[in-house]
């Protein structure tokens, strides 16, 4: 229940006991048959049960894509907005409803192409909002163009010849941007993302969850070798706080700091299991986790961490705007809109 998440103390609870079933809208789900979205929006409408608050305190704003089909398929309030700023009309949201639970939902494309102003504001202000950015390396709603997260030679309808442009790591933009909390998980897995979902939804402030997202039609198989089982073991990188970060079978690979104090990956047979470090997703310095976020092959997809790379306290801006208007009119009054309207400064338009 909500109880345990102190980012909602302020949403109305429900009064009744709620099901996945309470949070499917009326509305058909039009997405390609096959696409990721699928167990992305099943996995959240099976989640938020668990948060125990009214439906319609619950709000999801998107942006453009197939992603941004999604506030159609949930029976809450929702806005599907325009390309790139859903980040900030949430922040517009969030900021003056406390009694909001504010989620986003966005894409690779939408999110990091014209919308990555919007979305670096958003996570270093740390607003009280949750965002989930599909990432399937493709524009799939305008049919197969290359994203900002496409890898560097892909050949896609608008890169004809291979893409020249070097690939958004999205957990690196986001930590790069002072994040509080980023973390990484894929359509797939509901377990994983369930749990990701939780951790996101308990965090004060801006929460960034990339989910990578399978696209059947026009990027078929990008995250394959992390979904398959003879391959994943070998790839994934699954860090839990508090835990040596190991990977591998029988936890043969680990991630060490090498004597430059970067970090790196190594066989546990080459330097003993005790090198290994202890995933510290509290730590102050987010440097820690930048250099996680890097691990990863853009191409290979090998080190691929996945699950929480940083959670941290800082101030919440929703908080102190509140805070900020209750001092304004303890000292100054409620004020008057019609009154500065009539006062003395003055507009021309011409």
């Amino acid at each position: 229940m909500s109880e345990t998440f102190a980012s909602l103390r302020l949403v109305p609870k429900a009064d009744a006991p709620q099901s996945g079933k309470d949070f499917k809208s009326d509305q058909e789900v039009r997405w390609c048959p096959g696409c990721g979205d699928y167990a992305i929006l099943a996995g959240v409408q099976s989640f938020l049960p668990e948060l125990g608050l009214k439906k319609e305190n619950i709000v999801f704003v998107s942006g453009i894509g197939c992603s941004s089909r999604f506030p159609y398929y949930m029976n809450t309030y929702g806005l599907h907005s325009i390309h790139g700023r859903a980040p900030a009309i949430a922040t517009g949201l969030s900021t003056s409803r406390e009694d909001l639970s504010v989620w986003v939902v966005t894409g690779d494309g939408d999110a990091l192409s014209i919308g990555g102003n919007h979305l670096i504001h958003a996570l270093r202000r740390n607003v009280n909002l949750k965002i989930l950015l599909f990432n399937n390396r493709i524009y799939g709603l305008t049919k197969g163009q290359y994203s900002p997260t496409s890898e560097m030679g892909k050949i896609t309808k608008s890169t004809p010849m291979g893409s020249l442009d070097y690939p958004f790591n999205p957990v690196s933009v986001a930590i790069g941007a002072e994040a509080s909390f980023v973390a990484r998980t894929i359509d797939s897995d509901r377990k994983h993302l369930t749990e990701t979902l939780r951790r996101a939804a308990a965090h004060e402030g801006t929460a960034l969850v990339e989910i990578y997202q399978n696209c059947n039609i026009f990027n078929d198989g990008a995250w394959e070798p992390l979904k398959d089982s003879d391959s994943a073991e070998d790839l994934l990188i699954r860090l839990v706080h508090g835990e040596p970060i190991t990977f591998g079978k029988d936890a043969s690979h680990g991630v060490i700091r090498d004597a430059d104090g970067s970090l790196k990956v190594a066989a546990a047979a080459e330097v003993g299991s005790d090198a290994f470090i202890v995933h510290d997703a509290h730590a102050a310095d987010s440097s820690y986790a930048f250099a996680l976020s890097r691990l990863s092959h853009p191409e290979t997809l090998a080190n691929t961490p996945i699950g929480v790379f940083r959670d941290v306290v800082r101030p919440v801006y929703d908080q102190q705007m509140s805070h900020q208007v209750e001092d304004a009119i303890k000292s100054r009054g409620a004020g008057d809109l019609a009154a500065l309207i009539r006062g003395k400064d003055t507009w021309t338009v011409s």
